[in-house]
């Protein structure tokens, strides 16, 4: 039997298009640099559309990020992307805009290579993909990593220099501009806020009767935002109101993370004085002074910063602000923040509650937050999202006084 031949046509398949994706970044966000990363990020764009066999799928970018990995959203955004493998190829401008630390560069590079993802740097005409590019890579991100340190070095010495000359750097201030000499001078309106704020809290007042005062008169704070009791405790206790300046107060971590630190002796600081004109005398400073530390004596109060188990969990139900934890000699309350930073006015409805009778009232239950919708009533919300409303009541005072308690209430009765 004779064999039959048929040519078979098929169709033409059609061309697969590489899915690319664009990542720029800028460390600052002063003008010039945002201005370069519209460029960059304008530029990706049409060269990612211009190129034969890639699909454009958008540039992610960062601005006014350091190249660390963690704090990068838009870095964090790409990743994420790439995860679920619709990604192929990533371009970016050089090793440096990726990441200034070797060890992110490498294990995020050898991630996406797992993925499937090659990135290419322009810059040095690398990719990542290719046989070589991991060890190209390693000493390439080395030199990256140590030019961010020599910048870090020289901007410090720079920055120290000025110190020494009694210059401030970048500052916000009540009271004072900086000129282009780095000194300090009067803004006079301001000024008279100043001196208002150091002649009341003299005369007897406490930050939360000035803030609240302020912002009755409709006076915001030198960032534009409302009054608050630890604001007027920054002013009081800042030496640069009677023309002095203490330099070094805050420094970087590191030249990677850049994390802002607050200088506890690791690194010298420099007083300068008499450095610019002076806002409030010596003796009223001093007078402040000593005030301040007397009531921190008499009220024992543990700031804010401090952080416990229930930190962030209690909401009031009147104002919507999280309470915060305060200790009396008598024992440990939280109170709604609104009311222990603004006063009874302004969360009229608020109560505080003792340490002790929330525990009891939480036992073992595993939550997630507690609302304050009334007074005397609590609702728990549980990890599952299920609802628990408790009612509680303060005891009576002669029997939440402890025999210490009230032996020292006598040994203080008898002094007087």
């Amino acid at each position: 039997m004779e064999k039959k031949m048929h040519l078979v046509t098929t169709l033409p398949q059609k061309p697969k298009f590489l899915h690319v994706v664009g990542y720029a970044r800028v460390s600052s966000g002063k003008d010039a640099m945002l201005h370069s990363l519209a460029f960059q990020i304008d530029y990706f764009q049409k060269l990612i559309s211009n190129t034969p066999g890639w699909q454009y799928c958008g540039v992610y970018y960062d601005e006014a990020y350091t190249g660390t990995k963690e704090e990068r959203p838009g870095f964090q955004k790409m990743l994420e992307k790439c995860r679920n493998h619709k990604v192929d190829i990533i371009v970016t401008k050089s090793i440096s805009r990726f990441a200034r630390n070797t060890v992110t560069l490498l294990e995020t590079v050898r991630e996406l290579k797992l993925l499937g993802v090659d990135v290419f740097f322009e810059k040095e005409d690398l990719h990542s993909a290719s046989s070589d590019g991991e060890l190209m890579l390693s000493i390439l991100a080395c030199f990256a990593q140590e030019e961010s340190k020599s910048t870090s070095d020289n901007m410090k010495w720079r920055i120290r220099k000025d110190f020494e000359r009694g210059r401030v750097g970048s500052i916000t201030i009540l009271g004072y501009r900086r000129n282009a000499d780095g000194i300090l001078e009067i803004e006079p309106s301001e000024a008279e806020i100043v001196r208002m704020i150091f002649s009341d809290y003299i005369s007897g007042m406490g930050g939360r009767a000035i803030s609240n005062k302020l912002n009755e008169m409709g006076i915001p704070t030198r960032q534009g935002n409302l009054w608050t009791s630890p604001r007027i405790k920054e002013i009081i206790q800042n030496e640069k109101y009677i023309g002095n300046v203490l330099l070094q107060k805050y420094y970087r971590n590191n030249h990677i993370e850049k994390k802002k630190m607050r200088n506890n002796g690791q690194l010298q600081q420099i007083l300068v004085e008499e450095a610019h004109e002076p806002i409030i005398d010596r003796e009223t400073f001093d007078k402040a002074q000593s005030i301040l530390a007397d009531r921190y004596i008499q009220y024992n109060h543990e700031g804010a910063t401090n952080r416990y188990p229930l930190s962030g969990m209690i909401r009031c139900g009147c104002c919507g602000k999280n309470y915060q934890r305060k200790v009396y000699s008598h024992g440990v309350a939280w109170m709604c923040s609104t009311y222990l930073r603004r006063g009874k006015k302004y969360c009229p409805d608020s109560r505080q509650i003792s340490e002790k009778i929330l525990i009891q009232l939480i036992d073992d239950l595993d939550i997630t937050q507690i609302d304050v919708p009334e007074p005397n009533e609590l609702i728990f919300t549980l990890a599952d999202g299920t609802k628990i409303q408790k009612h509680w009541e303060n005891p009576s005072r002669s029997e939440s006084w402890t025999p210490e308690m009230k032996e020292k209430a006598r040994e203080k009765s008898c002094r007087k």
